[in-house]
């Protein structure tokens, strides 16, 4: 009987590792799918607050091309005003110029 029992103790010692196998292979299986799904959740998460994005900036861009229309436009008034400017004095710039490099006084140093 003794052996037996013994026999009896390591079929279900077998069994008993034989179960904890399959269990261990489902929790592999099951951590993999809950992977899987939390990466398909977070990539549809992300698409979606990327179209909120897009659509505010759609909606709130409108101001700030208006603005930058009207920085570009200041900033082309300013460009052609120093342009003009520098036009004016273009020609006493110059002789100022070349009477200094060409008029040398030498002084003595002491």
């Amino acid at each position: 009987m003794s052996a037996q029992n013994s026999a009896g103790i390591q079929t279900l010692l077998d069994a008993e590792r034989e179960a904890s196998k399959i269990v261990q292979k489902y929790r592999t299986k099951r951590v993999r799918e809950a992977r899987d799904e939390a990466k398909k959740e977070i990539e549809a998460y992300r698409a979606n607050k990327e179209a909120e994005y897009k659509d505010f900036e759609a909606q709130h861009s409108h101001g700030n091309k208006q603005a930058e229309d009207e920085a570009d436009k200041e900033a082309d008034a300013k460009i052609k005003e120093i342009r003009e400017s520098g036009q004016k004095g273009q020609d006493q710039v110059i002789s100022n110029l070349l009477s200094a490099v060409f008029d040398v006084h030498p002084t003595p140093v002491s």
